[in-house]
């Protein structure tokens, strides 16, 4: 499995017990929808390894205490502790409306109502407090932040993001 054909889901951020139990950080809104998994990929070295699961269970909301297959001590752990957890851009669940995940609109063109098409998201800076666009028309980049009373549309059909932004926001940078 490639990374690019996966997401991330979260991360093995501690030991829960002496027989190779770990908990999993999930970093997702709603965790429940990851409780009874079979399985998921491992980021071991530049590798994604898959790990069955045997069991598992939500343990104070943002963990998943897992019980993987095949490690049975806090040795077998500890080969794991702090490694990166992915599952298939498959298992993502279908969201419609305007909410969108940020890889599904990468390559998508932001229309503005006032100024028409303004250029084409490349990629999506979440490194900071707001989360950005980064919109390049021609050779200028424009970071545009991702507002909700900004997005009037996500036309997935036309790859399209529709917005109603202020005025002056995308002059600055022409």
């Amino acid at each position: 499995m490639r990374k690019e054909d996966c997401f991330y889901l979260g991360k093995i951020a501690k030991k829960f017990s002496f027989k190779g139990e770990v908990l999993i950080y999930l970093d997702t809104d709603e965790p429940e929808l990851y409780e009874n998994m079979e399985s998921v990929f491992v980021e071991c070295g530049n590798n994604l390894v898959p790990f069955f699961i045997e069991n598992s269970s939500l343990h104070k909301n943002d963990f998943l205490r897992v019980r993987f297959e095949d490690m049975n001590s806090e040795e077998d752990a500890d080969a794991v502790m702090g490694n990166a957890v992915y599952l298939p851009l498959t298992m993502l669940p279908k969201l419609s409306g305007n909410k969108f995940y940020f890889h599904e609109v990468i390559g998508f063109e932001v229309e503005d109502k006032r100024l028409g098409v303004v250029g084409v998201i490349q990629s999506i800076n979440d490194s900071s407090a707001q989360p950005l666009f980064e919109v390049l028309q021609g050779d200028t980049e424009i970071l545009i932040p991702m507002i909700d009373h900004f997005l009037v549309e996500i036309d997935r059909k036309n790859k399209k993001v529709k917005m109603d932004l202020p005025e002056g926001l995308i002059e600055m940078y022409l």
